[in-house]
């Protein structure tokens, strides 16, 4: 239960609004000292509400609210002079982040050091004029989360403590990390050491590397969904359907 009376002057982005009764909505928002809140904003779907035009998506926000219980009372949200709205690629790319952050992050649960990466991310996203990813940054964004939430990866040694080989192949057990395998063909799903180091650093020049990485946090990030599928990824299948 929360019991905070009351909090202004609060860092934030809103992850995602839904209808409330008549005239007012919920707004899900990520906030940089207190995580993810549940707020009432009142009166704000009234066509003259001087809040309904904030309450967007990937704009930086400050933001107040009061009361006690699960749901408080928004009271203010400040425009913080946003980015250039996400476009093509980078929008979608921005929903699949805000879904991430909704299914796998607690309320009330601050993570700084997340929202900092959050903000970077969407930095990067508005960047580009093309509306175009860098699976790079994608990468770095999926590893922060999961580390902020206590399941850091394991990538530069494997589950004997050795460290990892760059040719030889792995299976990335979720309670032991990289298994060493004697032959590709050992496991369902395997990954060249080269690419758990390649992930560790962050450098993602070799197209393999890219490739192997990419499916392996997918896994991972499935696994902690606890089989959930994201909208956002149905959606991106059906608009790869010919």
């Amino acid at each position: 239960m929360n019991l905070r009376s009351k909090v202004d002057g609060q860092p934030a982005y809103v992850l995602h609004t839904y209808p409330f009764r008549e005239t007012s909505l919920i707004v899900e928002t990520f906030s940089r000292d207190f995580g993810r809140m549940a707020l009432l904003a009142r009166g704000a779907r009234r066509p003259r509400s001087a809040i309904r035009g904030l309450l967007m998506a990937f704009q930086p926000l400050e933001i107040g609210w009061a009361g006690k219980g699960e749901v408080l009372t928004l009271m203010k949200a400040e425009w913080q002079g946003g980015h250039a709205l996400l476009s093509g690629e980078a929008l979608f790319c921005g929903y699949y982040l805000n879904e991430l952050l909704m299914h796998l992050l607690p309320r009330e649960d601050a993570h700084d050091r997340l929202f900092a990466g959050y903000a970077e991310m969407l930095a990067r996203l508005a960047s580009d004029p093309g509306g175009r990813v860098r699976e790079a940054d994608l990468r770095s964004f999926e590893k922060i989360l999961l580390q902020e939430l206590g399941y850091g990866l394991t990538l530069t040694r494997d589950s004997d403590g050795n460290p990892v080989q760059p040719a030889a192949h792995y299976a990335y057990r979720m309670e032991q990390g990289p298994v060493r395998l004697e032959h590709a063909e050992a496991a369902p799903q395997t990954v060249l050491g080269k690419t758990l180091i390649d992930l560790d650093a962050e450098d993602f020049s070799d197209a393999r590397s890219r490739s192997e990485a990419k499916q392996l946090m997918r896994t991972l990030i499935a696994y902690y969904l606890g089989g959930k599928e994201l909208e956002t990824r149905k959606i991106f299948k059906e608009l790869q359907e010919p």
